[in-house]
């Protein structure tokens, strides 16, 4: 591929990481490792697989057909269009509470603020709301490339750093996995590992928005190759943030505290503790703009797939005119809803992004469904038609995702 067509492409896969190097690798992966050692090193490893096809799918349809995600599913039917949006007006609102919140706590340690954590995170979805207004895509593009490469520099000084250390956890202060009172725990780390499927998505918007913005219609094996970048190096993140989190807080009698600002001053200090106090301001740095990036990528996503998925459900809207218009209008109410959510409902942060992440686990199933159905619709080229293998790999997946969420069904409500 030649260099200038490579960088026409490179974007989606790596605005798709930005989405998901967030509260799945910074809070779920970390708190794994402090919480278990290596001990669910296994489950990210199988999320990872399990749910790649119904990721891949996404740029892999986009590319070939021209179309989004929201496009097969009304190829697929109204009903689907109905379903996906049903879903995602069900768990966006707890996704990016539980995203924000996480950045306000960052904020709220490094500048060491009194103000609460709320006013912390009203003012951050604020801000970045008229960000994404006012930035468009290409700033966004652009933002997320750079923090990307920043973080992934640190989290590798930082493993490494800790592996030479050696892993000498107090058995004093070890606990092993109970299948019975940490399977919440297990779904919220898989539920986002590495995102939620939902996002699939909006992975298949921004790769018709960068064909728009650049002109240059990239091939299939350019689009996959793109996002494969991504997707290996968020896989290979996760487990870093796990590592840090089994090297250095595992068996040491501490544990995360469910207080964001808390929760970031113990983050920065794990990085600390393994490279050394001068890394500080570029660990803190790293870590706020990726908390920032996560949250600034979800604000532009919801109102990009939502505003498609409207005109379909209301076709009087489907005019170009309306575009903008019902952009602003999700993004006013994704915002909105947030802050109540702040107002009203915020409590402890560890349960917040719980019951996020546990939402995205039960749902995935159903997404993870109708991306299978999408790519498989006669109108895909066969070229583009995904191999037996990772068709298996698809139904595998789905497996994998509903016996759990049965299983947690069953331990939740009708185990004595």
């Amino acid at each position: 591929m030649a260099s200038k067509n490579f960088l026409k492409v490179i974007g989606p896969g790596l605005l798709w990481a930005g989405a998901a190097i967030g509260v799945s690798h910074i809070v779920q992966s970390t708190r794994a490792g402090a919480n278990f050692g290596f001990e669910l090193v296994w489950l990210i490893i199988l999320a990872n697989i399990f749910k790649y096809p119904f990721f891949e799918f996404a740029p892999r349809y986009a590319s070939s057909t021209g179309e989004t995600l929201i496009d097969g599913y009304k190829r697929l039917g109204k009903w689907a269009v109905y379903l996906y949006a049903l879903i995602t007006i069900l768990t966006m609102f707890f996704l990016m509470t539980a995203v924000t919140v996480v950045t306000a706590g960052v904020f709220a340690n490094i500048f060491e603020s009194a103000m609460s954590i709320n006013l912390w995170a009203i003012i951050i979805i604020v801000f970045l709301a008229a960000v994404v207004i006012i930035g468009k895509y290409s700033f966004i593009d652009k933002f997320v490339k750079s923090i990307i490469v920043l973080l992934a520099i640190s989290v590798i000084i930082a493993v490494f750093a800790a592996f030479s250390g050696g892993y000498n956890p107090n058995p004093e202060f070890t606990k092993d996995f109970n299948w019975i009172l940490d399977i919440g725990f297990l779904l919220a780390l898989a539920g986002w590992m590495p995102t939620a499927i939902d996002v699939s998505v909006w992975h298949s918007v921004w790769t018709i928005t960068k064909k728009k913005q650049t002109g240059y219609a990239p091939k299939l094996k350019e689009s996959l190759l793109d996002f494969n970048i991504g997707y290996i190096g968020t896989a290979i993140l996760s487990l870093g943030f796990l590592s840090l989190g089994a090297l250095v807080m595992y068996g040491s009698g501490e544990s995360f505290s469910g207080s964001g600002v808390t929760f970031a001053g113990q983050l920065v200090n794990l990085f600390t503790t393994s490279i050394g106090p001068w890394a500080y301001f570029i660990i803190a740095i790293a870590a706020l703009a990726t908390m920032v990036s996560t949250t600034v990528t979800c604000l532009d996503a919801y109102p990009r797939v939502l505003e498609p998925t409207t005109k379909i459900i209301v076709p009087k809207l489907n005019l170009e005119k309306n575009t903008k218009s019902l952009q602003t209008i999700w993004l006013a109410i994704l915002t909105a809803g947030s802050i109540i959510i702040f107002i009203f409902f915020l409590g402890n942060m560890k349960q917040m992004v719980d019951i996020a992440t546990i939402i995205a686990f039960l749902t995935a199933p159903v997404l993870g469904w109708l991306n299978l159905k999408v790519i498989q619709l006669k109108h895909v080229p066969d070229y583009a038609k995904p191999r037996k293998i990772l068709i298996a790999l698809s139904w595998a997946g789905i497996a994998f995702l509903v016996s759990f969420s049965a299983y947690f069904i069953y331990i939740r409500f009708f185990a004595e």
